[in-house]
């Protein structure tokens, strides 16, 4: 075997999992949440700079201001959906690396003195970390529904007024409903995506 890890933890986060497009009523708790983000905070990130920002959409009023922003089925499904998240990047992040990197505490300001650069560097370090994020999910025994067809700048300025977070991936979270699953789509093989040079 290649793997380490055994055949039911490898069909748990890759082979069985599967995009959830519904969810039964089952709570999410936040005691799940934690233990998801208790699990996924050791990614990798450049610099351990760690600048996934999570906000639980928890409440109706907060679904039906974030809906505002869906595309497509997108808004039903988030409607329904019992716990949905904006995952975002800390565009000040900076300011924790003297905790998150101690060993180079002129990072912060050698690096990341210029927002346009932590910006770059923070959304590329958040999208690394919300891979991480979907594992957590699967590996708590729940589904994810990840999308992307939002308007992320109508929910930056509805959720993230002081300009400190960009948001960029909304994933709906809990147990899958009835047809939760369109069927699975075809992946490339191994030669079709990798190569030796």
């Amino acid at each position: 075997m290649s793997l380490a890890l055994d055949a039911a933890a490898q069909d748990l986060l890759f082979r069985e999992a599967r995009t959830a497009n519904t969810f039964t009523e089952e709570p999410v708790t936040d005691e799940q949440v934690q233990a998801i983000y208790d699990l996924v905070k050791y990614a990798p990130t450049a610099f351990n700079q760690s600048p996934l920002r999570i906000t639980l959409v928890r409440s109706a009023e907060a679904r039906q201001r974030l809906v505002k922003y869906a595309m497509g089925a997108n808004g039903d499904k988030t409607l329904t959906a019992p716990l949905t998240v904006i995952l975002s990047a800390g565009l000040d992040f900076h300011e924790k690396l003297p905790t998150l990197f101690p060993h180079a505490p002129n990072v912060k300001d050698a690096f990341f003195s210029e927002a346009a650069v932590r910006e770059a560097a923070g959304t590329q370090n958040a999208t690394l970390q919300a891979g991480y994020f979907i594992l957590g999910i699967r590996a708590a025994g729940l589904a994810a529904g990840p999308m992307t067809g939002f308007d992320f700048a109508g929910i930056n300025q509805e959720f993230f007024t002081d300009g400190k977070q960009k948001a960029f991936l909304v994933i709906n979270v809990g147990k899958p409903g009835p047809d939760a699953f369109f069927p699975r789509s075809p992946r490339l093989s191994f030669d079709e995506a990798a190569a030796t040079v």
